[in-house]
């Protein structure tokens, strides 16, 4: 059961990080004040491009 968990700590890591490398994410922050603040903006429209481009890229692999 610990393995899997670790697994799965890895896999939302792993996902995370190719997210923002991808540009799929973004982190602003904005300190005003006494209060931080950080925001996490999610580009929808980029990680539906990046989805259709790979079912596209998988598709012509299977046909070769």
């Amino acid at each position: 059961m610990k393995n899997l968990l670790i697994v799965i700590v890895l896999l939302l890591v792993g996902l995370a990080g190719l997210g923002f490398y991808r540009g799929w994410f973004h982190l602003s922050t904005n300190s005003t004040g006494a209060k931080p603040s950080a925001t996490i903006t999610v580009d929808k429209d980029k990680i539906h491009a990046d989805e259709e481009r790979a079912r596209e890229e998988v598709q012509g692999f299977g046909k070769k």
